[in-house]
């Protein structure tokens, strides 16, 4: 098959395409590869991993089992099938007989680990522990409280803190709100920011980009029309300059972005642009609200967090699908500190604004202005009028905190490391079979990699090459191109805000051996632009 047989562009109208988002991009992209016959489809566009935590799951299925038994003995002389609700009473004791009935059994042995942690670490009493955790399985009740049981809250926090901490002291003088996901956590913020006045119509939104493309998308919404600000990360380090961090210090930037390790790039802060970016929000930006999405920072090494470097002013967003494979759990947090500047900016707001907002949530409380910000994320998650019936799924947030309780149990970081070890090895082996020497990055994470077409292609063939590769507008075509020719899917760059031609490249969700083929066939196609090149010039 000759070059003109493999170039699709000809017969594709890009413009067509320039709104959608990548991710419906991707799915252009999977038509355009399987238009031929028999051919592998090697998807690498989107991040769901292909591995997953197993004990953690084993543990919640023992815990089921258990769970079950209880129930029954609320009903025991009726037809089988009829439980009740379990009252605690003597459940420890039951559990040790469980327990000694089960030996051997996977999960088991983590749910007497994780009552011994519960009780020795962080206080909880072991009735309590139990039984919270046996009527949440059931989910028998509705979530009280509807932001988060109680128990399970304290395990999440105390996850939360050693993942996002580091090295520095960690805290747990924060409130967690247990969501469906991420996604949950960022609609959630974002809604209740513009219910409460914290974000109005017209206001400036600070993006650091290149970003994941909701954050570029939900300012723009009908209901939110919101003037975005880049804050640009060097497209060569990945970190930020200080004249960017300077831009900050516009008032009328009400609220930063930040995805942390960055998202496409999967290159985290590194302790000097932290402590720029510190300094400068307590020195001249106090007021500035932060929402910062961590879920990446699992994967990196020695995170540390701005909800840890600058509490006041950070809302954090995390989610636990990727890091235990767990998307279709559907399980992520909000989390913000005791003090924070968003419910001081609440109470400063003039009085008739908090008479409008006495009216919204007058139905919860005789005193309205005493509710948190984060308690109103739980209400407006309901349009206040269900808050009653608020709350992420109990058996949700079982699973949430038995994935927590599986790092924090995990002394050796058994697990981190795995999962550090898998997606970095795919990492070396993508651009290995591309011929490209891998560099060193204290700071990369490796759950993505950003395939800079320019850069690479100047490794690769030289700076003529590279100009004439921009100068033909080949960046555009280069995606179709390649699922056209050899199967591969992958993200454009352009879509998360990258300003070079670039392509996203997930090292979460394939085999080994089919990044060595990516790898290969990548360069393949870029082969087949050199040839292009060099019959031009000839």
């Amino acid at each position: 098959m000759s070059i003109q047989d493999t170039n699709v562009s000809e017969t594709i109208d890009f413009t067509k395409f320039a709104d959608l988002s990548p991710f419906e991009l991707k799915d252009k992209l999977i038509e355009v590869a399987q238009s031929v016959p028999d051919r592998i489809l090697l998807d690498a566009g989107r991040g769901n991993p292909n591995f997953l935590a197993t004990l953690p799951r084993k543990a919640f299925l023992r815990l089921g089992d258990f769970a079950l038994e209880e129930s029954e003995r609320s009903y025991s002389y009726l037809n089988q099938g009829f439980g009740g609700i379990p009252d605690g009473v003597g459940v420890v004791e039951r559990f040790d007989t469980f327990a000694k009935d089960n030996q051997g059994k996977e999960g088991v042995e983590f749910l007497q680990k994780a009552i011994s942690y519960a009780k020795d670490r962080l206080g909880i009493d072991k009735q309590v522990f139990l039984n919270e955790f046996v009527n949440a399985f059931l989910a028998c009740n509705y979530p009280v409280p509807s932001r988060m049981l109680t128990n399970i809250e304290k395990v999440v926090k105390q996850y939360i803190g050693e993942e996002m901490y580091g090295d520095l002291p960690m805290s747990t003088d924060f409130d967690l709100f247990a969501t469906e996901g991420g996604t949950a956590s960022m609609t959630y913020t974002f809604a209740t920011m513009a219910h409460n006045g914290l974000l109005k119509k017209g206001d400036k939104v600070a993006l650091i980009t290149p970003i994941f493309t909701p954050y570029l998308e939900i300012p723009e919404l009908a209901e939110y029309e919101l003037e975005i600000v880049e804050i640009r990360l060097d497209e060569t380090t990945w970190q930020l300059p200080q004249s960017e961090i300077e831009k900050l210090a516009d008032p009328e930037i009400k609220l930063l972005c930040v995805v942390n390790p960055a998202n496409p790039a999967s290159v985290k802060f590194s302790d000097d642009t932290l402590n720029r970016l510190t300094d400068f929000v307590n020195t001249q930006r106090k007021d500035l609200f932060i929402i910062t999405d961590d879920v990446y920072g699992t994967f990196a090494d020695n995170f540390v967090s701005l909800f840890a470097k600058l509490p006041y002013n950070t809302l954090c967003v995390y989610s636990f699908s990727k890091y235990f494979g767990a998307t279709g759990w559907r399980l992520g947090t909000i989390g913000i500190h005791h003090e924070n500047v968003f419910d001081d900016a609440m109470r400063a707001l003039p009085e008739a604004h908090q008479l409008q907002l006495d009216n919204r949530y007058k139905t919860l409380t005789p005193d309205p202005r005493s509710i948190k910000f984060i308690d109103r994320i739980v209400a407006d998650s309901r349009a206040v009028a269900l808050n009653h019936t608020a709350g992420l799924a109990l058996p949700q947030q079982v699973q949430m905190a038995l994935f927590s309780l599986n790092c924090l149990m995990d002394l050796e970081d058994n697990y981190k490391a795995s999962c550090k070890r898998i997606i970095r090895e795919r990492y070396v082996t993508l651009y290995k079979n591309m011929g490209v020497e891998v560099e060193e990055n204290i700071d990369r994470v490796d759950y993505y990699t950003l395939l800079e077409l320019d850069t690479l292609g100047g490794k690769l063939y030289g700076d003529a090459f590279v100009q004439w590769f921009k100068e033909s507008g080949k960046g555009k075509d280069f995606l179709f191109r390649l699922a056209y020719k050899t199967g591969v899917i992958l993200l454009p760059g352009k879509g998360f805000d990258v300003v070079h031609p670039s392509v996203r490249v997930s090292l979460a969700n394939l085999t080994h051996h089919e990044y060595e083929l990516i790898g290969r066939e990548t360069r393949s196609v870029l082969d087949d632009y050199f040839a292009e090149f060099q019959a031009e010039i000839a």
